[in-house]
């Protein structure tokens, strides 16, 4: 299933890129203040798709997950961190990166239940402090 609506989101994402790069070039403004803000979650704390959509602005959860599946494995933006709603590391369509996300998010503490789910209320991050938000442009209102 998470497989079949990341095909359909990714269908949806490459006939939006007709209109719009924001959906495909790494090096888009909403892609580098995904990252941006993606940066700043602490280890061994985890966000969501969706939380990290509504701070940036003008982004879907689906945007989100592109902009993390863009990044390299080793690079400096922890895209582990980043999981769905669910308390879950989301399937990539190519089979990549789930089990890595895994070891990545429990060598910083992070624990899975049973169900191989996140407990949110103990690992989610609340979201950058007021100062960072201002002096990076986002709108203290959100969240």
């Amino acid at each position: 299933m998470a497989i079949h609506s990341y095909r359909r989101a990714y269908a949806y994402c490459r006939i939006q890129s007709e209109f719009s790069p924001m959906f495909t070039d790494p090096a888009s403004p909403v892609f580098l203040r995904i990252q941006q803000l993606v940066s700043q979650i602490p280890a061994g704390k985890v966000a969501t798709y969706g939380q990290i959509a509504l701070y940036v602005g003008n982004c879907t959860p689906r945007i989100v997950g592109f902009a993390m599946a863009a990044l390299p494995a080793d690079g400096d933006v922890p895209w582990q961190r980043v999981i769905n709603a669910q308390g879950k590391i989301s399937l990539r369509a190519d089979g990549f990166g789930s089990e890595e996300q895994r070891l990545r998010l429990e060598a910083e503490g992070v624990r899975f239940d049973t169900q191989n789910r996140v407990n949110l209320r103990i690992y989610g991050w609340a979201g950058p402090d007021l100062a960072w938000r201002l002096e990076h442009g986002y709108d203290p209102e959100d969240l």
